[in-house]
């Protein structure tokens, strides 16, 4: 697993010293791509300050409009959550959580790992943006985690995961497959969604909740970049004949 193609998404941070301690933690682990979406706090000074001399990661994090953006180009998402969630989310303790994203990014893909506002996390729509969720156990009698520990914990559980042995090679001559990045998944959806709307088939059952599921069955199945481009293509040609 490479730590250096894995983003840490902090999502509306509030606090400007949460940013900071993330990256130094990021530093302290070896993770250097921080991504801000949204956020409504500033790189200031008290984020220099908290962030320790990790000030290369503050200079270099990406800031995005929303999340999607954000996650375009990572073949694998997992969000975090303190709360319990529907069981459409496949849940993950931090070990489990490092464990499936070095599974998924075997050939060094890029994966992120996304953190939620301070006060409520990470709303429903935008955990559909990720593949799995992990939840960090807590004492449930004092659940709450400041947003630093949190990134902590999952950090450490990466650079531990990084430290074991190295995955063996793939065999001589294997084909190996490119895993489709987040940002291609969401151009698949939208023209499924294109697609259902054409032959009526929306119109007759509940949309938001079919969606939803649709969408989880395609997250869950990891598709590659080719398999994404052959469904695309097999829409593409529905759409086209029933429009004749």
């Amino acid at each position: 697993m490479n730590l250096d193609s894995i983003s840490v998404v902090l999502v509306s941070t509030t606090h400007s010293g949460n940013i900071g301690a993330t990256a130094r933690v990021m530093a302290n682990m070896g993770l250097s791509r921080l991504s801000l979406v949204t956020p409504r706090a500033a790189i200031d000074e008290e984020a220099r300050t908290r962030a320790s001399g990790a000030d290369h990661i503050l200079d270099s994090a990406r800031v995005f409009d929303s999340l999607p953006e954000a996650l375009s180009d990572a073949v694998y998402v997992v969000g975090t959550s303190a709360r319990q969630r529907m069981s459409r989310w496949r849940v993950f303790d931090p070990q489990g959580a490092a464990d499936t994203i070095a599974g998924a990014t075997i050939s060094g893909e890029p994966a992120a790992l996304v953190f939620g506002r301070e006060s409520s996390g990470l709303s429903n729509a935008e955990l559909d943006c990720c593949n799995a969720l992990v939840s960090i156990p807590v004492d449930s009698a004092f659940p709450s985690l400041n947003l630093a520990a949190a990134v902590t914990v999952m950090a450490y559980a990466l650079r531990c995961r990084a430290m074991e042995a190295k995955e063996p090679n793939e065999a001589a001559g294997a084909r190996v497959e490119i895993p489709a990045t987040a940002g291609e998944r969401e151009h698949l959806f939208a023209h499924l969604v294109e697609t259902l709307d054409d032959v009526g088939f929306l119109r007759s059952h509940g949309r938001e909740k079919l969606m939803r599921k649709i969408r989880y069955l395609y997250s869950k199945a990891q598709p590659s970049s080719e398999e994404v481009a052959i469904a695309r293509g097999i829409l593409a040609a529905i759409r086209q004949k029933i429009r004749k």
